[in-house]
Order: structure tokens, then C-alpha cells, then sequence
């Protein structure tokens, strides 16, 4: 990448509402930095890599003034994801002015692959998307819960989805670092199991403290066996549940808000649809019972056909765990106390369970 003496000033006439002249840019590394040239540099600075920090020797009204331009490069310890490292840089401007002593953050910004500057220093950050037409899968859920009655579009929608699973998660990715990650984020993140288990009140008399201690301690020997799992990094949605697939006709239909990156556990996915058909059946009949039991039954089976993947069987349990801890969560879902204590003794059956049988499930 090359950085232009004439792009950074422009910029820094954009940022200061003044003009602006770089007089030089220079790598920061073991040397110091020479003098500044007696006139503008003209020549572009080389860039090999992201993490290496920039001196920028620039004129403001009349003065010279230093900045340094810095990048952060990737690494297995939570930037993997040019999302993790623009958020670190936000998480940067955001405070380090709030510190007594500390250095002063000037602006955060994008800095494109052509050596362009942007800045992003105020507001929220936002996405811009597509508008799909649709009803959410979610509502059809809700209507057999009410009706009891399963039609033959509802079982080609369960195997079409799952169908679609098959074919996403056919696309492999050799990182261990990767799938590692996955699974710090699905274990400990905000987002993940301990995220949840932390929003549980301390005083909820379903789920104590003393039994959701004990959860995450069984799920810490099931992170360490997946570790050695790397051969499964796929290509996964990251949160396919029916509040974010949209159906047209018959069985067409869109996803939204694919979610915790590219690559993952496939059983991230097949778990985060399949326990809403448990959860919604529940509701309706107190078990997996008709006309829900169809719906899972064909979701699995149309899955396992699609791959071949029964060893997806030895490692969905920790995920399942994790989906079950949604749908059971107080702050999420107004449910009966039956149904959640129904989940709850279906999460200390699966951290018991080796291989998953989900024609056993009832």
C-alpha cells in the first residue's frame, strides 16, 4: 500500500478546518527518524504490512507538528477479523483522552487499500443493506404452535433450510486459529455462553447461581476437546434462526444478519435452527410432540444425508447448550416456568452426552 504525502494532507486539512502541508512521513522503527526535509516531501511512503506505526511530520499555521498513523495488524489474539481490529482502534479513540498522562488520540479512520484516509471519529457506526421482501420463519413457527398442524410446505421449508446448511458448510477453510477463535466467541463472549450465563438474575430461583457455575465449568472440558476439532472450520451464517430467514414462496427465501464471522463449527448453525423446534413444540405440548417433532425430525435427517457429518453428533452439545440458554433466558423470552426447567435438565443431559441422538430427544 502507498500512503501519498498529498492524500494525508488533504486529510489533515479536512480533520484541522485549516490547510495543511506534510513535510514528511517516515516508518517508526528501531531508527529514529531523521530531520525533516527542507521542502515537502513528494515521493509516497511504502507501507509493507498493517501494524506499523507512521510518523507524520506536517505545517499547521505556520507551526511543524508530529502525528503518528498507526494500523494494527492481525493476530490470534482477538483480531483475526478486520472487524475486531476496527473495533479495537474505536475502542482506542474512545478513551485513551479520558486517561490523565496518556497520549492524545487525534481521529479514528478508515485507511482503504489505494492509500485513502477517512474518518469515522464521531457517531455510531451503521450498515446499509438490501430490502428483502418476506415473512419471517419465526411466524410460521407461531402459527403451528397454534394450529398443531403441519402442512407439506412446513416440512420441505425444515429440509430446505437444513439442505442449505449442507451446501454452505461444504465450503472448508484450513485456519486452526480461525476455528479457535470460533470458539473463544461462542464460549466467552458477550454474545456467547458466558454472556448468558452472566445476564441470568443472581436471584432466579429456575437456574441458580450455584448450577449455572457448575455449567460453565462441564463446558470448559468440552471447548478443550473441540480445539483439536480444526479440520471442521467451515463456512457458517453464525446465527440461522427463524428470526433471521425470510420466506417468499414456497421454500425461497433470504437470510439476515449473518453474525461471529465467516468460518466456524457447522454445529453452530444446525443447533441455532433446530432448537426452536423443541422450544416452540414445548410451548404448544410440554415435549418434542407433532406437529414440531416432524419439523426436527426432517431437519436432522435431511442434514446428516446432505453431508455425511455424523460428527457433527460428538460436537453440537456445547452449542445446543448455548441456544437452550437463550430461548430459556427470562430476559429474552416470556415463557412457562415448565418449559424452561424442561430446557435446563435437557443442558445437564447434553453436557453429559458423548453423541448426540436426536431421535432420542423427547
Amino acid at each position: 500500500m502507498e500512503l501519498k504525502p498529498a492524500v494525508v494532507s488533504a486529510y489533515l486539512s479536512q480533520h484541522f478546518g485549516a490547510p495543511v502541508q506534510v513535510l514528511q512521513l517516515a516508518t517508526l522503527g528501531a531508527a529514529e527518524p531523521g530531520p525533516p526535509p527542507d521542502t515537502p516531501q513528494t515521493s509516497p511512503l511504502k507501507i509493507l504490512g498493517y501494524g506499523q506505526p507512521v510518523l507524520v511530520r506536517y505545517c499547521l499555521d505556520g507551526q511543524e507538528r508530529r502525528a503518528v498513523l498507526r494500523t494494527m495488524a492481525a493476530n490470534p489474539f482477538g483480531h483475526e477479523r478486520r472487524a475486531d481490529r476496527a473495533a479495537g482502534m474505536i475502542l482506542s479513540y474512545d478513551s485513551f483522552n479520558d486517561l490523565p498522562q496518556h497520549v492524545r488520540a487525534l481521529d479514528v479512520g478508515v485507511l482503504s487499500p489505494e492509500g485513502h484516509l477517512s474518518s469515522i471519529g464521531a457517531g455510531e457506526v451503521f450498515l446499509l443493506t438490501d430490502y428483502v421482501e418476506g415473512s419471517l420463519y419465526a411466524d410460521d413457527l407461531t402459527r403451528l404452535a397454534a394450529t398443531g398442524s403441519a402442512t407439506a410446505q412446513d416440512i420441505a421449508r425444515a429440509q430446505a433450510l437444513a439442505a442449505y446448511l449442507g451446501r454452505i458448510h461444504a465450503v472448508r477453510h484450513h485456519d486452526p486459529t480461525l476455528y479457535r477463535r470460533h470458539l473463544r466467541d461462542v464460549f466467552g463472549s458477550g454474545e456467547g455462553i458466558v454472556g448468558l450465563i452472566d445476564s441470568y438474575p443472581p436471584d432466579y430461583p429456575l437456574a441458580s447461581p450455584a448450577w449455572l457455575a457448575q455449567v460453565e465449568e462441564r463446558l470448559v472440558a468440552w471447548r478443550t476437546r473441540l480445539k483439536l476439532r480444526s479440520e471442521r472450520l467451515a463456512q457458517i451464517h453464525g446465527d440461522f434462526h427463524p428470526f433471521n430467514v425470510l420466506f417468499r414462496s414456497g421454500t425461497e427465501f433470504t437470510l439476515l444478519d449473518r453474525s461471529r464471522g465467516p468460518w466456524g463449527e457447522p454445529a453452530d448453525d444446525v443447533s441455532a435452527m433446530a432448537i426452536n423446534y423443541l422450544f416452540f413444540s414445548l410451548q404448544r405440548s410440554g415435549t418434542l410432540a407433532p406437529p414440531f417433532a416432524a419439523l426436527w425430525h426432517n431437519f436432522w435427517q435431511t442434514y446428516l444425508a446432505c453431508t455425511g457429518d455424523e460428527e457433527v453428533l460428538r460436537v453440537v452439545q456445547p452449542f445446543l447448550v448455548w441456544r437452550a440458554l437463550v430461548v430459556a433466558s427470562p430476559l429474552w423470552y416470556q415463557v412457562a416456568d415448565d418449559v424452561r426447567r424442561w430446557l435446563f435438565r435437557f443442558i445437564d443431559e447434553l453436557l453429559e452426552t458423548p453423541v448426540f441422538d436426536p431421535l432420542a430427544v423427547g
